[in-house]
């Protein structure tokens, strides 16, 4: 028969069963954190994919011209199904401020004859002009040297 162990190497048996072997937990901890890891990148890809999907019809709608007013305000003239509009762009609205009859830009981006440049111009011009006051010497205040 067996002989009876004593309490103490019993205790030591017990305890030796119960110590984490470092390399083993170090190895289950790298798997776990790669697995992790390898969910995020698949999400990413997959959220990636689904909203490629939806602008694939993108040739309905076409920004035909663009331009800067100010640091966040623009007009853009958009060409949809064949008829152009003027819109102006905010950070906040997007408004329409007009529709042409006959399209004023051509899809390829010149203006065919700039007429419709130069209505811009001016109208940004008389909106915008500041009021200079002019010196004896006919030049503005602004251009004088110091």
């Amino acid at each position: 028969m067996a002989e009876p162990v004593a309490p103490q190497s019993q205790a030591q048996l017990i305890g030796a069963t119960r110590t984490p072997d470092t390399l083993s937990t170090l190895v289950s901890l790298g798997l776990g954190l790669l697995a992790v890891i390898a969910i995020i990148y698949g999400c990413a890809w997959l959220i990636r994919r689904m909203t490629g999907m939806t602008g694939m019809n993108n040739s309905a709608i076409k920004v035909v011209s663009v331009m800067a007013l100010g640091a966040r305000e623009r007009i853009a003239v958009v060409d949809v199904a064949g008829q152009q509009l003027l819109l102006g762009i905010t950070p906040s609205t997007i408004s329409t401020l007009h529709v042409f009859d006959k399209p004023v830009v051509s899809v390829g981006g010149s203006a065919p004859s700039g007429e419709f440049a130069r209505k811009l111009q001016s109208l940004m011009n008389k909106t915008q002009a500041p009021n200079v006051a002019a010196d004896s010497s006919g030049r503005s205040t602004n251009d004088r040297k110091i």
